[in-house]
């Protein structure tokens, strides 16, 4: 059935077998007579607002056969009858179907055609708290949740603007699952806004089990092969109410707490809410170290490798740095082992209860780390960088890039391993050549501001600015 016909019998037995009613325990059905008139109402239990509905049942009840007996359309009835301001009457049984398992309302009432629509729901949801990563000791403590309603209201407390636009999708042919995109009408580059619709909209997938990855997964370039995150994710409200400003689009999808920030550049994972809760000098050079760090731990290990390989590589002071002690394992392999530990020992940390997680953590390591030295499989010097490595892969605050380091870095050890240092040196530049060929998902491009080139704000992605008219 694509619309609604003048039988209220023959609407309800459809909807009664197409919502599931007596089949599905969560479909909440229940008859009313309203005037001498037959109604019947739909809702999912655990959606519905019962004090609302409750109210209304309550007021319609009470209606006297002469106050509905000329009325002919549902719409004049919720004009004169329906106090819930968010009520919209349908003529369409699929649009209807779906509003519903979305969680409104249906009344169908007999002799009035169509169906009225009341979006008298509330999603299950956790409290607001602060999200577990992007951590300020300064500034507010409140993130995200995973349902969009309460997000897109902690937004609109940071940007009180009649621009604030909060564009409404749903994707997926079957979960309809509702995504958000959140810009300024007045300051969003609107080529970009129209290149994102139109991704949306070509999505063809059945639900987004994931989430926010499902759409980055369904509407990013086919690059399978290139490990740099091509999204930058937020938890927190600061943060993109920020991005907004600038002129960015938030996209926020239901049953995550995570947003996706658009466009996206490899220059944008340099920032953290941190620095913006600190003195602009602070805040500058807390970036420029957790820029040196993470390149440091990108290139250390295959750089150590290098120089210890040969003797008399280095020069004479710089000799307790080619000494390693001997082990039973090649330094390759000890390389290489202590790489696959470390994420084993994350994931480990991962699955483990939060009670006993950073003890066994730091346990883990440091038996595991005694015991491979006193055994003589590992020398001292790789525990050592590689708890470098460790550390810094937490300096900067995207998991994403933190992994694509990762395994650009074992690449780069193998390479310089097989061919030396022409090996390190191809390998330094196919990294530089897989940055610059990496496709955004929308936007300028991946090395923007440095490809095409903007000084300005190249500068403001370095250092950490004063807060002004034109920079949040």
């Amino acid at each position: 059935m694509e619309q609604l016909t003048n039988s209220y019998k023959e609407n309800v037995d459809w909807f009664n077998e197409t919502l599931g009613v007596g089949r599905s325990s969560d479909i909440v059905s229940r008859d009313y007579i309203i005037g001498n008139r037959r109604a019947r109402l739909w809702v999912i239990d655990g959606y519905g607002m019962d004090g609302t509905l409750e109210r209304m049942g309550a007021f319609w009840l009470q209606l006297m056969p002469e106050q509905v007996k000329d009325l002919t359309q549902m719409q004049e009835f919720a004009d004169r009858f329906i106090t819930f301001s968010e009520t919209n009457v349908s003529f369409d049984a699929s649009e209807i179907v779906t509003s519903v398992l979305l969680g409104k309302s249906l009344l169908l009432m007999e002799g009035l055609a169509g169906g009225a629509l009341m979006d008298a729901k509330e999603y299950p949801a956790r409290s607001v708290g602060e999200p577990p990563d992007g951590k300020v000791l300064r500034g507010s403590h409140d993130g995200f949740v995973e349902a969009v309603v309460p997000n897109m209201a902690l937004l609109r407390r940071r940007i009180r603007d009649p621009h604030l636009t909060m564009e409404g999708h749903q994707l997926g042919s079957r979960s309809h699952t509702d995504a958000v995109l959140c810009y300024l009408d007045d300051k969003v580059d609107q080529k970009l806004l129209a290149e994102l619709r139109e991704k949306l909209k070509r999505i063809d997938v059945n639900s987004l089990t994931m989430a926010q990855e499902s759409v980055a997964e369904a509407i990013r370039p086919k690059q399978w092969y290139n490990p740099f995150p091509k999204v930058r994710y937020t938890e927190r409200p600061d943060s993109a109410a920020a991005s907004i400003l600038e002129g960015n689009i938030v996209l926020m999808v239901d049953n995550s707490p995570s947003v996706m920030i658009l466009p996206t550049t490899f220059f944008d994972f340099t920032q953290e809410a941190n620095e913006f809760y600190f003195p602009p000098l602070v805040g500058t050079y807390l970036r420029i170290l957790r820029i040196i760090v993470f390149l440091i731990s990108m290139f250390i290990t295959p750089a150590w490798y290098l120089m210890v390989s040969e003797p008399g590589r280095l020069p004479e002071w710089l000799d307790f740095l080619s000494s390693p002690e001997p082990a039973s394992l090649g330094l390759l392999w000890q390389l290489l082992v202590v790489e696959f530990l470390i994420d084993v020992l994350k994931l480990a940390s991962l699955n483990t209860p939060d009670s006993l997680s950073n003890s066994f953590s730091m346990l883990g390591a440091l038996i595991l780390g005694d015991f491979a030295v006193q055994a003589g499989w590992l020398g001292p010097e790789v525990l050592v960088y590689m708890a470098f490595v460790s550390v810094a892969s937490f300096a900067q605050p995207s998991y994403e890039m933190g992994y694509a380091f990762k395994l650009l870095r074992v690449v780069l050890l193998l390479i310089t391993a097989l061919f030396d240092v022409w090996g390190f040196v191809l390998g330094c530049l196919g990294i530089l050549v897989l940055l610059a060929t990496t496709k955004p998902l929308v936007g300028k491009g991946y090395l923007y501001p440095l490809i095409p080139f903007n000084g300005k704000a190249l500068w403001r992605l370095i250092a950490r600015e004063p807060i002004g008219r034109d920079n949040t």
